[in-house]
């Protein structure tokens, strides 16, 4: 009997609760953010996260540094620079790799020829080549040229490699950078007014809006990067990747690690959910059944509770949490429990037995106890249920306020050091400058997720309010 009853009583909660817009849209977002901690932790596993996220095996390195999101060259109306990866292991259209053995030697020639369309608005931001050789004593000799629209061709450099898995950051070697500026130099018959990036210098129109990097365009075309070696060695090769990097990346962008700000944003959902809904509904049980036992029984038993409560409150709590964290390197479900034992005895205690203290009172109660119900009986069957209601809406109100918490002790660098999460971007994103220096999706991304998080449990809370406190229907 009492099992369809409490199903009609959650449907007409709900159907209550929906009659709100505040519910409606506390109930909507909160439906959000539940999908995409199922899909995440589904589609990423935590291992695999927390992998990408440290960036193993440099499974990042073809990514560009501290780009925006690919869906800001929309807002703004630039075709910004995405990232460009042609690579001789991969066979696709554009890429020429011939291995000419020399007569009557043990050596071999290489060209290697990278063809593409540069179609962009803007200069990229790096370019790199990444080597992947088989050699024995004497390593690859190779020659380097850039080849523009016009079809001008010039050596941007003579390369020997270092070891088979070698790196050339072109953006900042030198000797590249001379004979791209010296190319601009000849082509312009002055010297530029300000200093020019190589990528200005190999993507840019060569014309007088070149001598200022500020006035600078970029050609757009059909490019070439040509390599031509001698191999030494009979087994000896060498295969290519070369990345031209972007200024836009993925539907989040990328930090200064290169590191897709997705993982973080998506992860730090079901960790924000997590934390703050187990720390809410820990601390106001424990309210809840402290307050109670304290309301109920009064004497000595309210006595020490109350005294309790008094000294927790005069505790500062924030302050105690942070040089805790600053001593010890906690993980986020150490901070979870550090924080629940902190929040034991706080002011909810005293308002839980207040209630008590009425209800106590109340004639079903004095009936109980002369039919011979036991205290616990009474407490947790007649008490607790009763007062459970107006308690509800202020333990999802609170998950909020937990959430901002866990966030603060990341931004200030105390969370969890290998988690990703809102908190952990935000403060890279500080230690980075990257409001300075223009990176405002770094910081506003995980903020807005941080207040859509708090929107869906406050306004869900207030909804729930206007149920179980009629005044408030008004409202």
């Amino acid at each position: 009997m009492s099992t369809p009853r409490y199903e009609m009583g959650l449907k007409a909660a709900l159907r209550e609760l929906l009659s709100y817009k505040s519910g409606v849209m506390g109930l909507g977002l909160l439906l959000l953010l539940v999908a995409i901690s199922i899909y995440t932790v589904i589609a990423i596993p935590y291992d695999r996260a927390i992998s990408l996220w440290r960036g193993e095996g440099g499974i990042w390195l073809d990514k560009p540094r501290n780009a925006a999101p690919i869906w800001i060259k929309y807002l703004i109306g630039k075709n910004l620079p995405e990232n460009i990866v042609l690579d001789t292991r991969v066979r696709r259209v554009g890429v020429v790799k011939a291995v000419t053995p020399i007569p009557g030697t043990n050596f071999k020639k290489l060209y290697i020829e990278f063809t593409f369309n540069y179609p962009y608005d803007g200069f990229p931001s790096e370019i790199n080549l990444f080597f992947y050789a088989k050699y024995n004593a004497t390593a690859p000799l190779l020659r380097i040229y850039w080849v523009k629209p016009g079809g001008e061709e010039f050596k941007l450099m003579d390369y020997m490699l270092r070891a088979p898995d070698d790196i050339l950051y072109l953006s900042i070697n030198p000797e590249a950078y001379r004979s791209a500026l010296r190319h601009v130099v000849e082509a312009l018959g002055k010297e530029p007014a300000t200093e020019l990036p190589i990528e200005v210098c190999l993507f840019g129109v060569e014309d007088e809006s070149m001598l200022d990097v500020s006035t600078a365009r970029s050609l757009k075309g059909t490019y070439k990067l040509i390599i031509r070696g001698t191999l030494f060695g009979e087994d000896a090769d060498v295969d290519v990747k070369a990345v031209i990097y972007g200024r836009v990346w993925g539907l989040a962008g990328t930090d200064h690690l290169r590191r897709d700000l997705t993982i973080a944003l998506l992860w730090g959902t079901p960790v924000a959910m997590a934390f703050g809904l187990t720390a809410s509904v820990a601390v106001s049980i424990i309210h809840l059944i402290i307050g109670t036992i304290s309301g109920y029984y009064g004497g000595k038993v309210d006595l020490i509770i109350q005294r309790l409560t008094e000294i927790y409150m005069v505790i500062p709590f924030l302050p105690f949490l942070i040089l805790l964290a600053t001593f010890y390197k906690l993980t986020i479900w150490l901070i979870l429990a550090v924080v629940i034992i902190l929040s034991i005895f706080s002011p909810g205690i005293k308002s839980t037995r207040a209630l008590v203290m009425q209800i106590r009172e109340y004639p079903y109660i004095e009936a109980a106890k002369a039919y011979g119900a036991s205290d616990l009986r009474i407490v947790f069957l007649y008490i607790i249920p009763k007062i459970l209601p107006p308690i509800v809406p202020g333990m999802i109100g609170a998950i909020p306020g937990y959430v901002f918490l866990e966030a603060g002790l990341s931004i200030l660098g105390l969370g969890d050091p290998y988690l990703p999460t809102w908190g952990k971007v935000i403060n890279d994103a500080y230690t980075n400058g990257a409001l300075y220096k223009g990176y405002y999706y770094w910081v506003l991304e995980p903020s807005f997720m941080l207040i859509l998080t708090a929107l869906a449990f406050a306004m869900l809370g207030f909804a729930l309010d206007k149920i179980v406190n009629p005044r408030l229907r008004e409202l």
